[in-house]
């Protein structure tokens, strides 16, 4: 099943399997459309042959150069636009998907704590019969509070970086994709007009052609199963220390000096996973991508686990996953500098000044930088932060710059190995 998913993340669409989408939109939500000929629109899309044409750095599943970036919001556009203007479209740098298995079942128990948490408070309210406020922490990590009525409702307007269905989302890089399923069947049409059948298929649209393209049945439930478990099964990053002894002994300086300044307030070293085993699929998944009981239950897949890696088995016997992310969104931008402030279109319904912490284990393989790929190195992505880190970035340019050169030397350790297995 990895190899057949390998084999379809690789593929480059052609018109017999589908490819093109002249009747509907990008829209992950089934859209119709005037039917037009063109095949590839840059912006609004179909914008790539194959997955890995973007996710190809340093190799298939990887990220993806400033000239693979993406137009989220585009795609919803009818006639399709051309246009890159702030006020149509978020412009986006390709991300990598290694450990994205893990990731993936770090952000289920999460959600799965945090509902209990609220099952908890409602139960509590009923028995009280008044209000019950709930602090949401799972992980170490604070989603604010909420406060369960006796009637079974509750209030979110103290929650904090997550959306009120109270849903851990670990992809896109304002946390909008609940699983690798939900991610890949957004992409297929977007970026190549492959439609798949859980989504756009007769038993949800009523059609078994929905884009008009004259193939039907683009991609299977069971293709899309093998593609996610191909992703799921790519290793997670590892740190790749640095063979001159000058060099390393700074990087190590570097790790406390990230910690001590505050950046691992968001970019947590790990988090804790109790699974070992890749669930597929979510039992988390919205209408338009199948759950458990669609199917004859789950596909499970060992997450690779090893020491050195970003995710390993601690001597007590605790497993995490180095990340370096809370999986939460935050403001990252404000008067005090403006340049991740750059979007006006909102994805969902994250404010456009909220993004979801940045996974750093692969950072030393993955520039560019920033949610848009436009900038080149690493001091640079710090420095713009502000809004929530504000205060960090701070502490960081208050370094001396030896000890600031010695946090970047530690960031570039922690790098993608490629999967040995052969393409």
């Amino acid at each position: 099943m990895i190899d057949a998913g390998r084999e379809l993340f690789n593929t480059s669409f052609n018109l017999t399997d589908g490819a093109g989408r002249p009747a509907s939109t990008g829209n992950s939500k089934p859209t119709i459309r005037q039917p037009r000929t063109q095949i590839f629109t840059r912006v609004a899309g179909p914008d790539a042959n194959s997955c890995a044409g973007c996710h190809n750095r340093p190799g298939s599943g990887g990220a993806g150069d400033f000239a693979t970036n993406v137009f989220v919001g585009a795609h919803f556009t009818d006639p399709p636009t051309e246009s890159i203007d702030a006020r149509i479209t978020n412009e986006r740098g390709t991300l990598s998907i290694f450990g994205a298995g893990a990731v993936e079942m770090v952000a289920r128990e999460m959600t799965s704590d945090l509902r209990d948490q609220l099952d908890a408070s409602r139960l509590a309210a009923r028995t009280s019969r008044g209000p019950e406020r709930v602090h949401l922490v799972t992980k170490g990590v604070d989603f604010g509070w909420l406060t369960a009525n006796p009637d079974g409702s509750y209030t979110t307007d103290e929650l904090s970086g997550i959306d009120s269905d109270l849903i851990v989302k670990p992809f896109g890089v304002k946390g909008v994709a609940v699983s690798l399923r939900e991610f890949t069947t957004f992409a297929l049409n977007q970026h190549h007009g492959i439609q798949a059948v859980e989504r756009f298929g007769w038993a949800r649209t009523g059609v078994a052609d929905f884009d008009e393209d004259g193939v039907e049945n683009e991609f299977r439930i069971g293709q899309v199963s093998a593609m996610v478990i191909y992703q799921a099964s790519l290793t997670p990053p590892r740190r790749v220390p640095w063979r001159d002894p000058e060099r390393a002994r700074l990087a190590e300086l570097g790790e406390r000096k990230f910690a001590a300044v505050g950046c691992t307030d968001c970019h947590r070293p790990y988090l804790p996973l109790r699974s070992a085993w890749f669930f597929e699929p979510s039992p988390y998944n919205r209408p338009g991508s199948i759950v458990p009981s669609d199917v004859a239950g789950q596909i499970h897949l060992a997450i690779p686990v090893a020491a050195g890696t970003g995710v390993y088995v601690t001597p007590e016997g605790e497993m995490r996953v180095a990340a370096f992310t809370d999986l939460k969104r935050h403001v990252i931008c404000d008067g005090d500098d403006l340049y991740f402030c750059n979007e006006r279109l909102r994805q969902d319904f994250v404010p456009t000044d909220q993004f979801l912490t940045t996974k750093l284990w692969d950072v030393g393989s993955t520039s560019p930088y920033g949610h848009r790929g436009d900038l080149t190195t690493l001091s640079e992505a710090i420095v713009h932060h502000s809004g929530e880190a504000r205060a960090t970035k701070r502490a960081f340019l208050a370094l001396p710059d030896g000890e600031k050169r010695a946090v970047i030397l530690f960031l570039k350790t922690l790098q993608i190995v490629e999967d040995p297995k052969p393409k």
